[in-house]
């Protein structure tokens, strides 16, 4: 007897082997059976009709920031709905595990966009733990739509022991005390089952509140030394490191690659941000595949992380992570709390002058292209501005420049001017060799943060509906169970987790999808507001077509728009620990 019964289905396992018409039988979480021959469906207490569907494991989303949103609202539910079975939190160096809630505040707050009264009050409130072992058992204690796993961030361990102040003090280093208190923290961690740590050394991400205000995140203090230090735990631990370096310094991005090198020592697992199209600078797309195949052909375990569809963004007024970049843009995020001081800023003559500077520079590093006749109007009290781009704007109002053209309409209608553009993964054909290259990791969603600014919740349909479209043109650039394999099994095996597979004894996490609806619907948006955050509003892509039942560990969740009464109110994922398959 079956709890459930998934039948006539094309079913992927999540190796990359052939797909093949079977019917599945599930009990207990696990799946009992694959069958080419129907199964007995007597007593069974549900049964999915999946002709002309495909079923396959649940997505993997390595890169997310729901630390906080988990702790509201467990379910997790816009990232179930799309298909996404499993989740890893603490990215970026932050994490909720040490820190009090004002300095997760300080954390979460402007780097990811997340609402800094929203993190306070509800690490703050709800937090029961003090280590990680008893993070773990909070996290299991909630009702979880979703699995878990986490990395260690190493923000939250050197503001735990140093505290925020030093944390972010250049001339500040750990005692050897200290030091060896972050190897335990991180030891710690490790045995508790987390995959491994994350560290960040980029430079525009600033902290929120007003103890450190616009400091750069804690772990870019930290020396080689301490950086070496812990490392070495992850080393001897067959852990991973998720880094994001410093895209200003070169060299930061090649010591962090390096790191994963095993010369006269343990190699090391890094995934580093990020393998992108960016449209600032063109070449660069060919660097990464190269640095990925030096690496592992010298012995390393290197993986760039990259996210398989444009990178469009949005944004209320100035409020976009990407100004962080340059001086007079973080001169205005400085003053988000600040919101007079900030309206008069944007009218002084001499702060224009060196706006105007900074866009024009169009050399070196950079994330954002700093073009603002790519930058299309979507929201704003004058309707005839809609669909105009700030450079359009500008020459309409008697050739202004673009950065004065952005400025004025700010000054005037401040973050109701709301607008977005492309900053990478344009192009099609690149995107393609990307998602196929072997030193790509398929991720960095971002699921969690920046909710009026976009995360990409469902970029893992998105590139299915890319491959089987090119497959049907004759174009293929991978087959569709290359594609599976790469969005669950290839990323459960190299974070040594138990999912991302879908055989007998294995896990029944299980997305079942109609291939005829991968289509455009799953580029429209959708508003969701969000109760947890005072009905601030999330912006997402949607199709609820596409997805007709997602399972986790055996119990059906969600299907075709339509969340089941169990995802958020039982638990139904679970903490996933590292080495535990």
């Amino acid at each position: 007897m079956f709890d459930t019964i998934i039948k006539g289905g094309r079913w992927f396992d999540g190796t990359g082997a052939p797909s093949a018409i079977r019917n599945l039988g599930i009990r207990d979480g696990r799946v009992m059976a694959v069958s080419a021959k129907e199964l007995n469906e007597t007593g069974c207490g549900r049964v999915i009709d999946a002709a002309g569907k495909w079923v396959m494991p649940g997505m993997i989303d390595i890169h997310t920031h729901y630390d906080v949103e988990v702790l509201l609202d467990p379910s997790l539910s816009e990232s179930v709905r799309h298909g996404v079975t499993t989740i890893l939190l603490g990215s970026c160096s932050l994490s909720t595990v040490h820190v009090n809630g004002s300095e997760a505040g300080d954390l979460f707050g402007r780097v990811e966009a997340i609402p800094r009264k929203h993190v306070v009050e509800a690490v703050d409130g709800l937090k029961t733990w003090n280590s990680a072992h008893s993070y773990v058992t909070a996290l299991e204690s909630l009702p979880l739509g979703a699995n878990l796993a986490a990395f260690i961030g190493h923000s939250d361990i050197r503001v735990a022991l140093l505290g925020l102040e030093r944390a972010t003090r250049p001339d500040e280093r750990p005692t050897e005390v200290e030091m060896r208190a972050m190897e335990h923290r991180l030891t710690e961690a490790l045995d508790a089952g987390f995959v491994g740590m994350s560290s960040q050394q980029l430079l525009f991400d600033k902290l929120d509140g007003d103890v450190c205000r616009s400091r750069t995140l804690p772990s870019t203090y930290a020396t080689t030394r301490e950086r070496r230090r812990l490392n070495a735990v992850l080393r001897r631990r067959k852990r991973a490191l998720q880094g994001g370096p410093d895209v200003a310094r070169p060299q930061s991005l090649i010591a962090m690659a390096a790191s994963s090198l095993g010369i006269f020592r343990p190699k090391l697992k890094v995934s580093l941000l990020s393998a992108a199209d960016i449209k600032a600078i063109p070449g660069v797309v060919h660097i990464f595949p190269w640095i990925a195949k030096v690496l592992n052909g010298l012995g390393g375990n290197f993986r760039w992380q990259h996210l398989p569809v444009p990178f469009e963004v949005y944004s209320d007024g100035i409020d976009l992570p990407v100004f962080e970049e340059f001086g007079s843009g973080a001169a205005a995020l400085h003053l988000s709390n600040q919101l007079d001081k900030r309206h008069e800023l944007f009218q002084d003559e001499e702060y224009r002058r060196r706006f105007r500077k900074d866009y024009e520079t169009k050399w070196g590093p950079r994330v954002w292209h700093r073009d603002f006749f790519d930058a299309e109007i979507t929201e704003c009290p004058d309707a005839d501005l809609i669909g105009k781009t700030f450079g359009q704007v500008g020459v309409e109002r008697g050739g202004l420049h673009p950065v004065d053209a952005f400025l004025d309409l700010l000054v005037e209608y401040g973050s109701k001017v709301r607008w977005h553009t492309t900053i990478s993964n344009h192009r099609p054909e690149v995107l393609n060799r990307l998602a196929a290259d072997p030193g790509v990791q398929l991720g960095f969603s971002d699921a969690g943060a920046h909710l009026r600014n976009m995360a990409f919740y469902n970029f893992g349909l998105r590139l299915l509906r890319r491959v089987r479209d090119a497959q049907q043109a004759g174009t293929p650039f991978m087959s569709v169970e290359h594609a599976v394999h790469r969005l669950t099994g290839e990323l459960a095996d190299w974070y040594d987790l138990d999912a991302g597979h879908l055989r007998v004894g294995d896990r029944a996490d299980v997305l079942v999808l109609d291939p005829e609806r991968l289509d455009a619907g799953l580029e429209e948006y959708a508003e969701n507001p969000i109760p947890e955050y005072d009905g601030l509003s999330r912006m997402v892509n949607r199709n609820d077509e596409t997805v007709t039942a997602v399972l986790i560990n055996g119990k059906y969740v969600f299907g075709s728009g339509e969340r089941a009464a169990v995802l958020g109110t039982e638990r139904t994922g679970q903490f996933l620990r590292a080495g535990r398959r």
